[in-house]
């Protein structure tokens, strides 16, 4: 399965924005990974479309998560950036074809799309069971624990008092 990377930015935007104490703007979690901010903005737009943060508007404004950390799963973050649809979708090929099964007897679904849907449940099951707080808590048994303090700081600093 190969999803895109808006999927990657955005949980990257999502684990940050639990350290942040104030919204974040778009802007700033661009500057933060060093991404295009048109191309960030609409990660973080599907990511509100989808309810999992939600855009303050004004001069203090930017994102915050709708929810808590440990209540956002990895799979939330990937059907709001690429969708809900299964990797694979059955075609019913062995219908086609002068050996062709004719549909009526085709009263289950095939080998192939049965091991397709179980893979692709399994790798829904998995992603469903790892959370944004499970990354942060990643992050800071990798990076130790001064790492998201340190990110959020630099998001919430003044925008002319941040080191660059």
């Amino acid at each position: 399965m190969k999803l895109s990377g808006g999927v990657e930015w955005a949980l990257h935007c999502c684990v940050v924005l639990t350290a942040a104490g104030d919204p974040v703007p778009a802007a700033r979690l661009a500057a933060l990974h060093d991404v295009s901010p048109s191309y960030l903005a609409k990660q973080m737009q599907a990511l509100s479309r989808a309810g999992l943060v939600h855009s303050i508007q004004g001069k203090t404004g930017g994102y915050v998560l709708t929810r808590k950390p440990e209540e956002v799963s990895l799979l939330d973050v990937v059907q709001a950036v690429d969708g809900a649809s299964p990797a694979f979708v059955c075609t019913e090929i062995r219908q086609r074809g002068p050996l062709g099964t004719p549909p009526e007897q085709c009263t289950k679904r095939c080998p192939i799309a049965r091991a397709m849907g179980a893979a692709d449940a399994a790798w829904r099951a998995s992603l469903a069971a790892v959370t944004i707080a499970d990354l942060a808590a990643s992050v800071e048994g990798d990076s130790g624990p001064e790492a998201l303090p340190r990110i959020g700081a630099w998001l919430n600093a003044d925008p002319d008092d941040r080191p660059h």
